[in-house]
Parts: C-alpha cells; structure tokens; sequence
C-alpha cells in the first residue's frame, strides 16, 4: 500500500475521533451548564468551559437590557472595569451579533469597521449570539492577540455551546426571580407585621420610609397623605439618599403624585422629561414612580419614589410596591384610627373625672351641726367609672332627719344621670314636707316619684328606693322600700333585717307602698345598704348575703357609724378576696344618740 492512501486513511480518522471528542465534550459541558441554576455561578462557570473548546484571551458574557435597550457585560475575563460599560444593542460587532443572531468571525480587527475596542491589544474576535425561543438575549465574545485565530468550525462548535448558556441563562434567571419573588413576599410579610404593630402615625410612616427600600431602590421617597378636607397630598415623609427632604402640598389630580391619587391607578414614568404631567421638585431625576396607598376604593396617600436614571423602576418594582402601599394603607388607617380613640378617651377620660367629681359633690359628706342624737357616716364605690347608686340625708325640720338610699337598674354613665335625676326627685319632695306634711310621708314620696319616673318613659331603667323619716323629737322611724335589700336594724338585744318589700320606681302606674314605723332608742343603729354589698361574690360565686351583713353590724353597733361602715367595707372586700365588684356598692350606718 501507498503512504499517500495511509496518510489520507489517518487523516480521516484523526479528524473523525476529534469530532467525537469535540460532541462529547460539548455534550458534558451542556450537562454541566444546565446543572447550575444559582446565575452568579453560572456565568462565572462559562469562560471555564469555553477554554475547554476554544483558547481565548479575553472574553465577555453580553447579555440584554431589554428596558433600557443596552449591553451589559455580565462577566468578563481580561477585561478592564466595565462597570459603567453600556453600548446600545446594535452597536459594534457584538450589537450586530445579538440583532442578527447570527455568529460573527473577525480575523483581523483593524479591517473590521463596526468593531469597538473594549480591550487593548486583541486582533481577532469571535461572538455568538445567545438565543432562546427566538429570542436574543445576549452574546458570547472570544478574543485573542493573535490574528485568524478563528474559523467559521469554531463559531458552530461555540453556537452549539451557546445554546446550551442561553437555556441555562433563562432558568437560571428564572429561578432568581423566583428567589427574589420569595424573598420579596417575605420581607413585605414581615413588613406588614412590623407596621400593624404601630400606632404613632409619625413613627409608622417613617418605619414604612425605611422598610420600603428592603423591596425597591430609591433615590428619593416620599409618602403623602390626601387631606380628604383640602383635597391636598401632604407630605409626611420625604427621604433623599438617607436624609429628609421638604417637599410642597400636591393639590389631588396634580403632577404625577396627584394624578395617581385621583384616579387610583400607579403611574410609572421611565423618562419625566417626557411627561407633562411631572412637576419638578428635587433635581435631576429622570424617572418616577407614584402608587396610591388604597383603603378598598378609597385613596389615603401616594407613595412617590424617584431616581436620576431613566427607566429606573420595573413592573415589578409596581406589583411590589402596590402590595406595600396596600398594607401602610391598612396600617396608616389603624393608626388614625387608634389616635382618634385615644384621643376621644382622654377626653372620656376627663369629662368622666369631672363627672365623678360631680357626682361626688352631689353626695352629702355631714350632717347640720344643729342637728343633736344622732350619728351618720356612708361609703360610696362605683363599679365602673359613674354609679348608679345614690344616697342621702336630709333635715327638713329642726328634729327630723330624712335617709335616703337608691339604686338605678345599670350601670356607667346612664345610670349616674338617671340617678341624680331621681336624687333631685327625692329632694324636692322633702323640702316640701314643710308645706304639704300630709303628701310627704315616705309612701307618698315613693308613690309621687315612681309616677314621674313611669311618665319619663325610660322602660329600660328603674329605681330601688328606701325612704326613712328619723323624728327625734317623737323618737320613732318611719320608711317605706322600693326594692332596696331590706335594711338591719340592731335595737336591744335583737339585729336582724327590717322587711320592708316594694316594686322599684318607673315600672309600672299607679303603684302604693307600704310603711313601717318602729321606735328609737339611744344606742340602736340603722343600716342601709344597695345590692352591691349583699351580692358582693368571690371566685367561688358566694354571695355576701344578708347574713354577713347582721353578723358584722351586731359586733360592731357599740362603735361609732364611721367605723360601722368601715367595718362592713372591710368585710365585703374581704369576702370578695380581689374579685372584682359586679354593682355599685352604698352603704348608710345611722346610730342614735339620744
């Protein structure tokens, strides 16, 4: 055999055992580029592989702005800094590249007219464009120093590579959107549980200021709130680079921020020179977002971020951002609300003391000095912040002491005004006893009241009342009881209730009450108390009961009223072991003197 076949039979198969060598080798590296899905490590993997293909010197990863229709490198070995590097797409070869997406082989540089010089000292160049779905996303670019170190076998070796970078690309970026989706939804989570925890407004909106730049870059952030009154975007905070900023009051349906606010839809300008709409507050910026703050259909405000980049801010900055702005809105309107309720207590608060202070001034603290044999001493606690218990000691006439002692079905603030009515009630028909003694005996007061009462038409409410006349001149008492628990009377030898049943004042027309008139003699004590004292429970739900009450007055009638009634308060708040009360709790000890 001739050398001349064997050389060429060689030959054949040299070039054949490369080829398979260049398709496994492709194929390892495709499987190697589609197992990475972290896209700062893919793109630092790809010039590795590549020199497993194709020597180079230098070499870029372009990939595609498509917002800004630009080049951005990537990543680059042998590159210098390329950081502000952004050629338009269709500029030089590798722009030429990416809008054909077809390969483009250099072997000389310096014949090459469209060719833009990134690298010093490189003579030949090879670029393949990235596409997916026919659709360009960027380019591979291959230098050397050396000329015609490329040939049109290397650009389809690097093309096929090329396929294999730009699926890898697109899941890669896929898969960090995803990531960032992710993360976005769990800082905006987290976000939403930091601000509903605020109630100061002020401190609220600037918390939001700071939080919103863990989701979105700004240059300048403003949130402004619609002065529903005015119908003007107030600033409440404005940040520029970190430090707050004065900004002027929007009228709704104005500017950019206006326009959002009135017709509630975001507004995103990628170039406010363009947009007539834009009013200018903060030099050079160049684009604008503003999103209105919702409340179901209602606007609360506009958030209003701006940069001196064209085209700085996404749809997705938007879709985040509306998400944002929807929980500061829900937040914003808690927070309103919580200052206008803290607001309305402190003003409960104090018109409620200075009702208490009424009502305390209403109640009787001694008795005239003329007045002789006779001892009286109360105690007064309200359940809540009013009662609707009310007591009294009244002396019409040199020798007669009138007692009184009530209760108002409730509690709070209606029940304290129905009682200084019936209070008033029960003022007015005493001092009339001077003139009309026959219609003042305490049936006839009970009777007269319970009809006005009845005609006030307050069907909810009603009245306990027990009425004693102490004549000291005559030394007796008389009194008549409404539904007050049964006073104890400690007279003698004996202690024990004095049964005086009744129906309670305003239920129903035409009622009489009954009387019961007993003897005074010195030493005997009266005590009269409201339901709050007997029905006073612990947490086992014990009533205090009548009892009690006897067994307490019974041992301490030889002590003076004052300290009678300290008694009782002690051992009702003793039984009660910090339970706290359930009523009003009045209580009237009256000792006789004589």
């Amino acid at each position: 055999m001739s050398p001349q076949p064997v050389d060429r039979l060689t030959t054949h198969l040299s070039a054949g055992t490369h080829e398979r060598d260049i398709l496994l080798t492709l194929f390892d590296l495709g499987r190697q580029v589609a197992s990475v899905i972290d896209l700062d490590e893919l793109l630092q993997q790809i010039p590795e592989l590549i020199g497993r293909l194709i020597p180079f010197d230098a070499f870029a990863v372009y990939l595609v702005d498509e917002r800004r229709g630009e080049l951005r490198i990537g990543y680059a070995v042998g590159y210098p800094d390329t950081t502000h590097y952004r050629p338009r797409v269709t500029d030089g070869i590798v722009g030429q590249v990416v809008t054909t997406q077809e390969a483009r082989v250099v072997g000389d540089i310096t014949l090459e007219p469209n060719y833009v010089e990134v690298v010093a000292g490189m003579a030949s160049t090879l670029a393949v464009p990235l596409v997916h779905k026919n659709k360009s996303i960027g380019a591979l670019n291959v230098l050397s120093r050396s000329r015609d170190m490329y040939s049109e076998r290397d650009a389809a070796i690097l093309r096929q590579f090329a396929a294999h970078v730009a699926l890898a690309l697109v899941n890669a970026r896929l898969f960090e959107q995803q990531r960032l989706d992710a993360e976005a939804f769990e800082t905006l989570a987290e976000i939403g549980r930091d601000v509903a925890a605020l109630m100061d407004l002020d401190e609220l909106l600037s918390r939001i200021a700071q939080l919103a730049r863990r989701v979105v870059d700004y240059r300048t952030f403003g949130i402004l709130l619609l002065n529903e009154t005015t119908k003007e975007l107030e600033i409440k905070v404005a940040v520029q680079f970190g430090d707050r900023v004065n900004l002027p009051k929007v009228p709704l349906g104005e500017g950019l921020v206006g326009y959002a606010a009135l017709h509630r839809e975001p507004v995103l300008v990628p170039d406010v020179s363009k947009d007539p709409r834009y009013i200018k507050v903060v030099d050079d910026v160049r684009s604008e977002l503003a999103v209105p703050m919702l409340l179901k259909d209602r606007c609360v405000g506009v958030f209003d971020l701006e940069s001196p980049e064209l085209d700085a801010f996404s749809k997705r900055d938007v879709e985040i951002l509306t998400l944002l702005a929807s929980q500061a809105a829900v937040a914003i309107e808690n927070a309103r609300l919580y200052e206008e309720v803290s607001t309305t207590e402190a003003r409960l608060e104090k018109e409620l003391r200075f009702a208490r202070r009424v009502q305390a001034a209403l109640l009787p603290t001694k008795l005239p000095k003329r007045l002789k044999g006779v001892d009286v001493d109360a105690s007064f606690s309200a359940a809540r912040e009013l009662g609707g218990d009310f007591y009294d000691y009244l002396v019409p006439e040199s020798h007669t002491l009138i007692v009184a002692l009530g209760d108002v079905s409730g509690k709070g603030v209606p029940a304290a005004l129905y009682s200084v009515f019936a209070g008033e009630l029960v003022r007015g028909r005493t001092f009339r006893r001077r003139y009309v003694p026959e219609r003042s005996s305490p049936a006839a007061v009970l009777m007269s009241i319970n009809t006005i009462l009845h005609e006030r038409q307050l069907e909810e409410y009603y009245c306990t009342l027990c009425y004693a006349i102490f004549d000291l001149k005559r030394k007796s008492v008389t009194l008549s009881n409404s539904g007050v628990p049964y006073p104890v009377r400690a007279s003698g030898d004996y202690c024990g209730l004095i049964e005086a049943p009744g129906v309670p004042l305003g239920s129903f027309p035409g009622m009489t009450y009954d009387e019961v008139t007993l003897p005074l003699a010195s030493g005997d004590v009266f005590v009269f108390c409201s339901d709050g004292v007997s029905e006073a429970m612990n947490r086992k739900s014990e009533e205090f009961g009548s009892q009690r009450l006897i067994d307490i007055v019974s041992k301490t009638r030889h002590l003076t009223a004052k300290e009678i009634v300290h008694s009782i308060v002690q051992g009702v708040d003793a039984h009660r072991a910090g339970f706290p009360p359930n009523d009003d709790t009045t209580i009237v000890a009256l000792k006789i003197t004589l």
